[in-house]
């Protein structure tokens, strides 16, 4: 049977590659500490190893997405004009919210971004700018537009017993704040912010 609390750090050891020491980075390190040390370098690398191996694994090993997820989320659907999507996003606080079918599972996710994008632009200051134009005017009818037509599909998702592997994984594949973590059959059960996940495993220097 195999040990989970090795698995787990294995698994997240792979996330967390070890920096490769050289015979004289080995040998620095040894100058610096007092006495007489009876240790090759490779018995030091050995010692390294197990060190980060046994760290991560204490660090990392219980991290899963449904464990860092916020719930509550009211999701958008995809008929649903984007004036109305607009609004929605608005109230919630957030960056972007996902779409769900009418089974409740994600279909999509809609963000600031994807608004933009419908108005051939790629950042507010750009469109503040634009706006400032007394040339400008809106073409691009919102309430006549659906949330459909304008989400990004198809979704990045996570199991809620994706680890810390799995989590930067999908956090890699897109640029978005967050990940809605969804059942097995694809039902929403909450979002997994970057800034939630960082925050918790001490990564702020990654973000």
């Amino acid at each position: 049977m195999q040990d989970s609390s090795h698995e787990k750090s294995t698994i997240a050891d792979d996330a967390l590659p070890e920096m490769e020491l050289t015979d004289a980075d080995i040998l620095d390190a040894m100058q610096h500490i007092p006495g007489y040390l009876d240790i090759s370098t490779d018995d030091f690398r050995t010692i390294y190893h197990l060190a980060h191996h046994h760290a991560v694994g204490r660090l990392f090993g219980t991290v899963n997405a449904g464990s860092l997820m916020r719930t509550g989320i009211e999701p958008l659907q995809g008929d649903m004009p984007l004036d109305t999507a607009a609004k929605a996003l608005v109230r919630s606080g957030y960056k972007g919210l996902p779409v769900v079918d009418a089974a409740g599972c994600v279909i999509g996710i809609l963000t600031e971004t994807d608004f933009l994008r419908r108005l051939n632009t790629d950042t507010f200051l750009e469109l503040l700018l634009l706006m400032l134009d007394d040339k400008f005017e809106f073409k691009h009818r919102c309430h006549e537009t659906t949330v459909r037509a304008a989400m990004t599909t198809p979704p990045v998702t996570i199991a809620p017993n994706a680890d810390f592997k799995d989590i930067i994984g999908a956090f890699h594949q897109h640029d978005g704040r967050s990940l809605p973590v969804v059942e097995n059959d694809g039902r929403l059960l909450g979002l997994l912010f970057r800034k939630d996940f960082l925050t918790a495993n001490h990564l702020g220097i990654l973000s």
